[in-house]
C-alpha cells in the first residue's frame, strides 16, 4: 500500500506562482507513473500533468502548459507541481497520484482510471 499526502495548496491571486508537494509513504516514484489531477465540485477529476518514474518525460494538459512544471526527487520519494501564472481557471482540489509503470503512452497516463494510488488532495484558490 502506497500513501500518498498533498501540501502547498493555499489561496492566491491571478498571476502568483505556487509550488505543490506529494510525499509518498514507499519507495514509489523511480518505478511509477507519477500524476496531478485537479478537480471541481460537480466536476469530473481532470488530468493536469505527469511524469514516468524512470525516463522523466512529461506530459501536460493543454490548459496548463507553458505554466506547470511536474517535477520529481526519487531520492526524497516526492513529485512536485510549480504552477506559475496562475489564473481563476485553475482553482480546484488538486490531487497527487501514482500508477504502476508499465507500456502505456501518453494517452494511457492522462486517465484518472490508470492510476492506483490517490492522496486526499490540497485545495487551491485563485481571485482574479
Amino acid at each position: 500500500q502506497v500513501e500518498l499526502v498533498e501540501s502547498g495548496g493555499s489561496m492566491m491571486q491571478a498571476g502568483d506562482s505556487l509550488r505543490l508537494s506529494c510525499v509518498a509513504s514507499a519507495r514509489t516514484s523511480s518505478s511509477h507513473v507519477m500524476g496531478w489531477f485537479r478537480q471541481t465540485p460537480g466536476k469530473e477529476r481532470e488530468f493536469v500533468a505527469a511524469i514516468r518514474g524512470i525516463s522523466g518525460v512529461t506530459y501536460y494538459n493543454d490548459a496548463v502548459k507553458g505554466r506547470f512544471a511536474i517535477s520529481k526527487d526519487n531520492n526524497k520519494d516526492t513529485l512536485w507541481l510549480d504552477m506559475s501564472n496562475l489564473e481563476p481557471d485553475d482553482t480546484a482540489k488538486y490531487y497527487c497520484a501514482a500508477a504502476a509503470a508499465g507500456t502505456g503512452g501518453e494517452s494511457y497516463y492522462r486517465l484518472r482510471t490508470s492510476y492506483k494510488y490517490w492522496g486526499r488532495g490540497t485545495q487551491v484558490t485563485v481571485s482574479s
